[in-house]
């Protein structure tokens, strides 16, 4: 997919691996990025750095608590008012919430279902648009558990599986909307501190020791490179329920299904 005259949403966008993905859909010269976040003073600093390096009107920050459905809605309805059309969803806002884990599955899952479907809404052929491309973000956390965050691990296997299913179910009904999941490892975050704090981890903040000893092994990715992968998945138009693993070993490769 060709980046020029596309308008793309990144929710969670104002930091870490989003705004990476903003800064990179900028430099492919996308027309307009639009990119949420549930922090405004962030959202608008992040915006007010953004017009420096790539114009005024080359993106919008909307801030909006993305597990808020009626809100999310109203988002997407928004972005397709003023622009006219929508071509890339990426569902990117996670959090890791142990001790409240309610919040983790509600952001981590229901709304990146939510907004997916609402991708499909403003994308889908099955609606009379021209198709697109969406991107949910999962995490290697699938792949590896471990026993620090049993809640965020669930949410994680839990996007890989909708994001398979739903893909088959584009290409079996004719969406032309490839739905793709890209899941990195430790990445430098503001989320990857977030085990240090009782508040977020409850009882298993005890595993936090464990937790960097994990880093130390694996390795810790910058933000940039789940970037890079993220244009990967978009610019390859023969990808749909691909599952992209990012990781210090190997880099950017894919899952294999057998």
């Amino acid at each position: 997919m060709l980046l020029q005259g596309k308008v793309a949403v990144v929710t969670g966008g104002a930091q870490g691996i989003g705004r990476a993905t903003v800064e990179a859909l900028l430099r492919g010269h996308t027309k307009q990025v639009v990119f949420v976040d549930m922090n405004k003073v962030m959202g608008e600093e992040c915006k007010a750095q953004l017009d420096k390096e790539f114009g005024e009107e080359t993106s919008t920050f909307l801030q909006c608590d993305v597990s808020d459905g009626d809100a999310l809605t109203d988002i997407f309805q928004q972005i397709v008012e003023k622009f006219g059309r929508l071509d890339i969803v990426i569902n990117n806002a996670g959090i890791n919430n142990e001790k409240h884990w309610e919040k983790t599955i509600n952001i981590n899952l229901t709304s990146l279902i939510k907004g997916t479907y609402l991708g499909l809404e403003h994308m889908s052929k099955e609606h009379g648009k021209e198709g697109g491309t969406i991107i949910n973000v999962s995490s290697m956390a699938a792949f590896i558990h471990s026993p620090h965050q049993p809640v965020y691990t669930a949410t994680k296997y839990g996007v890989i599986g909708f994001t398979r299913a739903l893909a088959d179910a584009s290409a079996l009904c004719g969406y032309g909307v490839r739905i793709n999941a890209v899941c990195p490892a430790f990445v430098d975050t503001a989320l990857l501190k977030s085990v240090e704090h009782e508040e977020n981890m409850g009882k298993f903040v005890q595993f936090k020791d464990d937790f960097k000893l994990s880093m130390s092994k694996f390795g810790v990715l910058q933000p940039s490179l789940i970037a890079e992968g993220m244009l990967k998945l978009i610019d390859d138009e023969s990808l749909n329920g691909a599952v992209m693993k990012i990781t210090h070993s190997k880099g950017i490769h894919f899952h294999s299904y057998c």
